[in-house]
């Protein structure tokens, strides 16, 4: 039911490379089959050529993890310090929700980090609120509580779970059974 863009791009991905993996290890097959010198020597220029983009690969995300650690947490803060501000901008806050939601953590380093954000601000009391993504709903035996929750951003289906311009916000109080963690361990991980 989830319709996320990256996860769709991915799934194609992976698709597509499956697809040419097959077309590759029908290539091989024939031309061992038929004993095609020109065969043989293109499926071993393409397991080559394979070989050394992984070997390419390997190295630079070695290299470069700090970097790209960097770089996710620069995203994934910047997702939470702007949540709600800007519509079009769904796509990514629908994504951390659901990261929350699946690896049961809350915030970046701790429930804290949306503790500061605009949209989440409380009028009516001092209470510090998150998403309901951050909601620990197995720490309390009382369901009638989970069940007045609403999810819609992993309720509805569609290309969005959630509409882009809806004012419907799905919010607890920080005080209540929410994940203590952060999602940074867990995404390391």
């Amino acid at each position: 039911g989830l319709s996320f863009v990256p996860l769709q791009i991915w799934s194609k991905a992976l698709a597509i490379s499956g697809i040419l993996t097959m077309g590759l290890a029908l290539l091989g097959c024939v031309g061992s089959l038929k004993e095609l010198r020109c065969l043989l020597g293109l499926y071993f220029g393409i397991l080559l050529l394979l070989f050394a983009t992984q070997i390419t690969l390997g190295i630079l995300i070695s290299t470069q993890r700090m970097r790209l650690e960097r770089r996710v947490k620069e995203i994934v803060l910047e997702t939470i310090q702007n949540y709600r501000s800007r519509p079009e901008e769904s796509a990514a806050e629908e994504s951390w929700d659901y990261v929350q939601f699946q690896l049961r953590c809350c915030g970046w380093n701790s429930p804290r980090d949306w503790f500061s954000i605009p949209s989440l601000i409380s009028n009516e009391s001092e209470v510090h609120r998150v998403p309901c993504s951050c909601y620990n709903s197995s720490a309390t035996n009382d369901s009638a509580v989970f069940d007045k929750l609403s999810f819609p951003q992993f309720s509805r289906p569609g290309p969005l779970a959630r509409p882009r311009h809806s004012t419907d916000l799905c919010v607890v109080p920080a005080n209540s059974n929410i994940y203590s963690e952060g999602c940074a361990r867990s995404l390391q991980k």
